[in-house]
């Protein structure tokens, strides 16, 4: 069995004392929060074919966004929505010349409209492993853009070749470090961004000349992710050097936002491929600091702990990724304080509901063991 095969995932809910009936009602009240309930929806049909989520605090579509309900998507068998998004995303956002040419610009309007040619990098990543996960799941189609496996094949192709032979552009890995950037054009990176996880799949999936590229990521990754993280609270900033120290070009040096998903990154990467104990220490540290702490407590922290007095933009989100964080421990009192607290939490409503209830989900879907690379069981 190689260590893509795995065949066990963790119910954390399960071991938390819930029932199989209320985990998977769960499941579904938090799909139709985000896919159908007309008062808390984000996904839209458009058309015949297509689909899209909306940003609804900025009234947009982004990679982010698009790439989440993709993997939404097909961890829940529903490849009807994966294509619809995917098959927008292909129209509207992916660019067909120039310096970023392969990439996607990072939102666009409702109308398909690019707001930006420049890509965010968490897009990519996401899209190249939720169309591998859907060339698992239901195989490839012959027509383009559903050949899935190989639209990822030539995306991460493109991420780490970028600017070779005179070509225009920028890679969205450093090819000398093998961290992820924030954009390719600026040479520091988003914590947040990094899934070892993820490139540990690459490393099987991509084109084979690229694969020890990505073995070689993700051990970047998982030595870069303990240097960017607080020794006493587990916080990261936002934006960060190569070094792991705090980055606050346009005040994202804090622990805000962006920086929630390292915690389910870590969590995540831990139930694919193994606890570490660096990854325990973090986790461990954040979920203390924030033990008995009710969601009108977050604010936004310098990563050494210190408040200021900025309410948290997305509370549901961090509390969340919180939550998923806790895969890289054993079960203990104190994560099982922190899965009961998500669990009791609903899913965030009004405008703000976009980035909050994405992590949410994910974090339902991965303490439930629905978030996979695999099927096999």
């Amino acid at each position: 069995m190689t260590k893509l095969e795995k065949t066990t995932y963790r119910n954390r809910f399960k071991e938390a004392g819930y029932t199989d009936q209320e985990i998977e009602d769960k499941i579904q009240l938090t799909w139709k929060a985000i896919f159908v309930e007309p008062e808390t929806k984000f996904y839209f049909n458009v058309g015949e074919d297509m689909g899209y989520m909306v940003d609804t605090g900025n009234t947009d579509v982004r990679t982010e966004g698009q790439s989440y309900g993709m993997m939404m998507a097909v961890q829940m068998d529903r490849q009807d929505i994966f294509d619809r998004i995917w098959k927008w995303t292909d129209t509207f956002m992916r660019n067909h010349d120039g310096p970023y040419k392969g990439y996607f610009g990072w939102h666009a309007t409702l109308d398909g409209e690019k707001m930006s040619e420049g890509p965010a990098p968490d897009g990519e990543e996401f899209f190249a492993m939720a169309l591998f996960l859907a060339s698992k799941r239901w195989g490839d189609k012959t027509e383009t853009p559903f050949n899935y496996s190989e639209q990822a094949r030539e995306l991460l192709s493109v991420c780490i070749h970028k600017g070779e032979n005179d070509e225009e552009g920028d890679p969205m890995w450093n090819p000398e470090n093998y961290l992820i950037k924030f954009v390719p054009d600026w040479e520091f990176t988003d914590p947040s961004y990094h899934l070892p996880h993820f490139y540990e799949c690459f490393s099987e999936w991509a084109n084979k000349e690229d694969r020890d590229f990505w073995r070689k990521a993700a051990a970047a990754s998982r030595a870069f992710i303990p240097t960017s993280t607080h020794p006493e609270t587990g916080m990261n900033p936002e934006y960060s050097y190569y070094d792991g120290t705090p980055n606050p070009v346009n005040d994202h040096g804090d622990f805000y936002s962006d920086a929630y998903r390292l915690a389910a990154n870590v969590g995540l990467d831990a139930e694919w491929f193994g606890k570490r104990e660096d990854y325990g220490t973090i986790i461990e540290n954040l979920l203390t600091f924030f033990d008995g702490k009710e969601l009108d407590d977050y604010q936004k922290y310098v990563i050494d702990g210190t408040e200021t007095s900025e309410p948290s933009l997305h509370p549901i989100g961090l509390l969340s990724a919180n939550a998923m964080g806790a895969l890289a421990l054993n079960h203990s009192e104190l994560t099982d304080r922190i899965v009961k607290q998500f669990f009791n939490t609903a899913p965030r409503e009004g405008n703000r509901r976009y980035y909050d209830n994405g992590l949410y989900f994910f974090t339902v879907l991965a303490l439930s063991r629905r978030y996979r690379m695999n099927w096999t069981d």
